[in-house]
């Protein structure tokens, strides 16, 4: 089924301006007009980002629309598609990030607006746990993006969590995918927008 509603998912720290949200963004006004598009600012509660995208993909047909996420976000859209049964489309997608971001608790700036910030709370590492114990997606589903050479994530522990899912591997690479119009070709191909 053609894509018609597409989502995506921006990574801790970040935001819809970040340079690959802005690149997918840019592609869906200049080529796919007729598709839906949202990228919300997503709040630092993993709970209340879940609550926010859930609701307002609420009434999106579950057959025709996708989401897409990178890093931390890429764990959110994995529970999104698991939730929908829709595609997915991964980039560098965080697998454990309980454990991972249990190291960033305190005060945190936004990658693109260093004056504005957020607290990273202490709860919210338990609310990832109760996010990786929900609904996964299936894997055949998937497209993971995933560079060996990403220093923030282990690409080993990215490719094991995808095992089944159609996988990107770069042997270079950089956790931000600088590379990253590159791939968007391949990555619209597979969510085949209307």
């Amino acid at each position: 089924m053609p894509t018609t509603h597409l989502l995506y998912l921006h990574g801790f720290r970040s935001s819809p301006g970040s340079h690959k949200a802005q690149r997918v963004g840019a592609r869906v006004r200049d080529r796919h007009p007729g598709l839906t598009w949202w990228c919300p600012q997503l709040p630092a509660s993993p709970l209340a980002a879940m609550a926010l995208v859930l609701q307002g993909v609420a009434g999106w047909p579950r057959e025709n629309m996708a989401v897409i996420g990178s890093s931390l976000g890429g764990f959110y859209a994995t529970h999104v598609a698991g939730a929908c049964g829709c595609k997915a489309v991964l980039f560098n997608p965080a697998v454990h990030p309980a454990r991972d971001l249990s190291r960033h608790i305190g005060e945190q700036t936004s990658w693109h607006n260093p004056d504005e910030r957020f607290f990273f709370e202490p709860r919210f590492v338990d609310e990832l746990r109760a996010i990786e114990a929900g609904p996964g997606a299936d894997a055949s589903r998937c497209f993971a993006v995933i560079a060996k050479g990403d220093e923030v994530l282990d690409w080993r522990e990215m490719t094991r969590r995808y095992r089944g899912a159609r996988i990107k591997l770069l042997d270079g690479g950089d956790h931000a995918l600088s590379d990253f119009d590159d791939h968007i070709d391949e990555v619209f191909a597979f969510i085949d927008p209307a």
